[in-house]
């Protein structure tokens, strides 16, 4: 009986990580933001990597946009590095906006120094 339990508790901790990750359900992936602005922090993290962007919105002015991206283990994978995006960078960048019309979403693709680099969405499964 005790190495039964010993078993149900083992499992049930290594599902914790699982089911703590959330889904891509906030983003509107029926549409696509274009955003053209400036680096002002890049984070190189798991379980996402993220970009925060200043944008010249006609309405708002100046808006702060939080993007998030998928892990670095994918952006490595499609040609990033943590010094693919820098503080003053000027990029346009492509994202899946939130459902609920506040600044972020969900990556889509960026263009800097005039490439276009994807590795797919936060979110996307």
């Amino acid at each position: 009986m005790k190495r039964v339990a010993v078993t149900v508790l083992s499992l049930a901790l290594l599902a914790g990580p699982a089911l703590a990750h959330h889904s891509g359900a906030m983003f509107d992936r029926s549409k696509v933001v274009e955003l053209d602005g400036v680096v002002k922090e890049f984070g190189w993290n798991n379980p996402h990597s993220w970009i925060r962007l200043v944008a010249n919105d006609a309405t708002a002015g100046n808006l702060e946009w939080t993007v998030e991206m998928g892990s670095y283990n994918g952006l490595a994978r499609a040609g990033w590095t943590k010094n693919t995006l820098k503080p003053g960078d000027h990029i346009l960048l492509k994202v899946y906006p939130l459902k609920s019309g506040s600044p972020g979403g969900a990556f889509k693709e960026v263009t800097v120094a005039g490439k276009v680099m994807g590795g797919g969405p936060a979110g996307a499964g």
